[in-house]
C-alpha cells in the first residue's frame, strides 16, 4: 500500500515535468522560440542597414552631380566629348609571362624566338593600343 502512495505521486510529477518540458509551452519550445527571436533581430538590423545605405545612395543620386557621372561612366560606359578612351586586348601582356618557361629551356641554347602558350612564336612587338571614339557622352 505504501508503494501505491508513492507511485501515485511519482507519476503526476512526471506527466508534469513532460508538459513542462516537452509541452507547447515547454523549456524545449521556449528555447527555439528565444532563437528564432535573436536570428530575426539580426536579419531585421541588417535590413535596417541596407535600407539607410540605399537611402544614402538614393540622396546622392538627386543631389550629387559628380556620384552620379561616375555611375554613367562605371555602369555605362559613357565620356565627355573631349575624351579619349584606349582599350588594351586582354591577351596583350601576357606572352611575356608566358614565355618564362620557354626562355628557361632555351638558357644555354643562343637566343630563342619567344612563344607563347601554344607553342607558337610570339609577334616581336605588342600591337599599340588604338584610340577609340566615344559612343556617348555624359555631363558638360
Amino acid at each position: 500500500m505504501q508503494k501505491r502512495f508513492f507511485l501515485v505521486p511519482a507519476a503526476v510529477i512526471i506527466f508534469i515535468l513532460c508538459f513542462t518540458v516537452f509541452g507547447d509551452r515547454g523549456l524545449l519550445r521556449i528555447n527555439h522560440l528565444h532563437r528564432d527571436l535573436d536570428e530575426t533581430q539580426k536579419r531585421l538590423n541588417e535590413l535596417k542597414e541596407e535600407n539607410d545605405q540605399l537611402k544614402r545612395e538614393i540622396a546622392a543620386l538627386q543631389s550629387d552631380r559628380r556620384y552620379l557621372e561616375s555611375i554613367a561612366r562605371r555602369d555605362f560606359g559613357l565620356v565627355r566629348g573631349n575624351e579619349v578612351i584606349y582599350q588594351f586586348t586582354p591577351g596583350a601582356g601576357k606572352p611575356a609571362a608566358a614565355n618564362t618557361e620557354a626562355e628557361a629551356g632555351a638558357q644555354g641554347a643562343g637566343t630563342a624566338a619567344p612563344t607563347t602558350q601554344g607553342g607558337a612564336t610570339a609577334p616581336a612587338a605588342a600591337r599599340p593600343a588604338q584610340p577609340v571614339r566615344p559612343a556617348a557622352r555624359s555631363g558638360k
